[in-house]
């Protein structure tokens, strides 16, 4: 029975980079030896352990075997005389198919240590084109290691291509899109997740609204970039500029998709396009089954950033209402990941990037003011219902006219 620290955690440690997670591959033992040492097994279509001191994952030196489509059509074979080659094997990319001996010796048999090197994500095998997921965990892997050089293969992109023109993607199910997105969102260079996704082919099946947005123009005095694909990669660059938090790179990144519907006719005038990207941001959240906080921001971003983007031009009333319809009285907090959205795509043009947003303030400010005013006062003093509400809008929208004006 030999073990050996595998995967992600090698190639951080090789990196000179902090270790989230160590995972271990257990060679020549069986299920019966590990649950006899104390370990606690898991793993539902394979075997996989939990250490009984360090509930680190330990699992047996397996290999798998294609037998439908999709990412579930996979057999599995785990028995002692599975090596740790054929373990390394079934790995996508060279840099995540290393392994390390307890006395700290590299095991590398298909030369991940040099494609760290040459900062190269590489596939391992041909058995790669077998899972569609690989396709999105290696975007997800270029957006994290874009910032320290890394570009995709040209043999891997040309793989992942033709998964891509062979329908695989088709196979992918939500739960698992969203997942490798969700995490991708939270790395350091997003944008590259959706290039990836784009420069293979993959985004307009997975992300059919994003893909529409590239090659649609915009005004160029308001957008020097003119393309609203990039235009909407940079606000989800001032996004991660501005937040770590993905649920706010998200809003930032869906809040465009009405213009990608736009007719050619109107081009590149986008009128009414917020209502177009509510209606595209529940299609898509419905579709990859957005978890509630993602779905509610984004769609609270589609409809109301150009209400904040003018802020300073609307009047106390119609400001009351954007406050009202972001329920920014009750979710002060999710009015502030509001905001920040809606600054990420101000920013998101080209000669932007640095400059102030005062708007966000004035919101701020119409809202401090708004609050001032007492309902449950209105309420002692008879008022009930809508003559209630009347006073209520009256009094708030007196307030922030008066705040504003100072």
């Amino acid at each position: 029975m030999q073990i050996y620290q595998v995967g992600g955690a090698v190639r951080d440690t090789l990196l000179g980079l902090t270790v989230q997670d160590r995972d271990w591959v257990v060679v020549g033992a069986t299920p019966e030896e590990m649950l006899a040492r104390g370990y606690r097994q898991v793993g539902k279509d394979f075997p996989v352990f939990l250490h009984p001191e360090s509930q680190e994952e330990y699992a047996l030196a397996r290999t798998e075997r294609k037998t439908g489509p999709g990412y579930k059509g996979f057999a599995f074979h785990a028995a002692p005389d599975v090596s740790l080659e054929d373990d390394l094997m079934r790995r996508d990319l060279t840099i995540n198919a290393m392994a390390m001996d307890a006395a700290g010796n590299l095991i590398d048999p298909f030369h991940g240590r040099q494609d760290l090197d040459n900062k190269l994500l590489r596939h391992v095998s041909p058995a790669f084109a077998e899972d569609p997921v690989r396709i999105l965990r290696v975007a997800r892997f270029y957006a994290r290691f874009a910032p320290l050089g890394f570009r995709i293969a040209d043999e891997t992109l040309a793989l992942m291509r033709t998964m891509v023109d062979n329908g695989e993607v088709d196979a992918l199910v939500p739960e698992r899109v969203w997942q490798e997105t969700q995490r991708a969102l939270g790395e350091q260079r997003p944008r590259a997740f959706f290039e990836a996704l784009r420069d293979c082919g993959a985004l307009a099946p997975i992300f059919p609204e994003l893909d529409a947005l590239f090659g649609v123009p915009q005004r160029a005095d308001y957008h020097p970039e003119v393309d609203t694909g990039l235009h909407t990669l940079m606000v989800l660059d001032q996004a991660c500029a501005l937040s770590p938090a993905p649920r706010i790179r998200c809003a930032a990144l869906l809040h465009d998709l009405g213009k990608g519907t736009t007719p050619p006719a109107e081009w590149p005038s986008h009128k009414g396009h917020e209502g177009r990207s509510v209606k595209l941001v529940k299609q898509l959240s419905q579709r990859l089954r957005l978890p509630n906080d993602y779905r509610d921001l984004a769609l609270l971003a589609a409809r109301y950033h150009g209400h904040c983007h003018r802020a300073a031009e609307l009047r106390p009333t119609t400001l009351l209402d954007t406050l009202q319809g972001l329920d920014a009285f009750r979710r002060p907090q999710r009015f502030e990941e509001f905001l920040l959205a809606c600054q990420a795509d101000y920013r998101g043009r080209s000669g932007y990037e640095g400059r102030a947003y005062p708007q966000a303030d004035i919101l701020r400010r119409a809202r401090q003011a708004a609050l001032t005013v007492d309902a449950a006062a209105l309420a002692q003093q008879g008022l009930a219902g809508d003559k209630l509400a009347q006073r209520l809008r009256q009094l708030r929208s007196k307030a922030i006219a008066a705040a504003l004006a100072k």
